[in-house]
């Protein structure tokens, strides 16, 4: 009996405006000209310009099916990436609830290459959703920069802006928006007042 090759997980992770949406969006094009059956998949709470499309900040877009973070939703992504599919694209990997990390390892144990796309850190500067756990799991890890809007050196987080000033750590983690809300920032010009739990004396 011949044993079917299991296939591989890309996380492509970075801050807001690092090109991880171009970036998947060139890996994608590259596996259909490879003549591969290709899905792609967002979260529907991202409806920024579209609400079946995917933008990246540099105006290429793509169809993709939006899903919901329900039992539903999740149903509707594992009919979607049936056995004809050889690679599964997910935009905003962050939006998507744990049950989704074992339904990508299940991909990928039955041949499917998926590449996903989040951010790997909140606006708080901690770790969003279940994007970690897929770097861990990954066979590749894309870690991308963008550059900070203070400094112009590498920025690693992304600021949310209230009226021109930081937002507060209380403020809920998800706020769908782009340029009018957030910047990229490099560790010296990003600003978090944060709760320490432990004692630095």
């Amino acid at each position: 009996m011949i044993q079917k090759s299991k296939g591989k997980l890309e996380v492509i992770a970075g801050s807001m405006f690092s090109g991880k949406t171009e970036e998947l969006l060139y890996r994608l094009r590259r596996a259909e000209y490879a003549k591969k059956k290709v899905i792609t998949i967002k979260h529907e709470i991202d409806n920024r310009k579209s609400y079946k499309c995917i933008f990246s900040h540099d105006g290429a877009l793509r169809e993709a099916h939006p899903i919901s973070s329900c039992e539903e939703g999740l149903d509707t992504l594992i009919r979607l990436t049936s056995e004809s599919v050889d690679v599964v694209g997910i935009d905003e990997i962050q939006f998507f609830p744990p049950e989704t990390v074992q339904i990508i390892d299940f991909l990928v144990e039955n041949g499917k290459r998926v590449i996903v796309a989040g951010l790997d850190l909140d606006f708080r500067g901690e770790p969003f959703g279940i994007v970690p756990t897929l770097m861990a799991h990954a066979d590749e890890v894309i870690k991308l920069r963008a550059i900070c809007m203070v400094c112009g050196n590498e920025a690693n987080f992304t600021q949310r802006l209230i009226d021109g000033e930081p937002a507060g750590y209380d403020d809920p983690i998800v706020l769908v928006g782009g340029e009018e809300c957030y910047e990229p920032r490099c560790r010296n010009c990003y600003k978090m007042e944060k709760y320490l739990a432990c004692s630095l004396s």
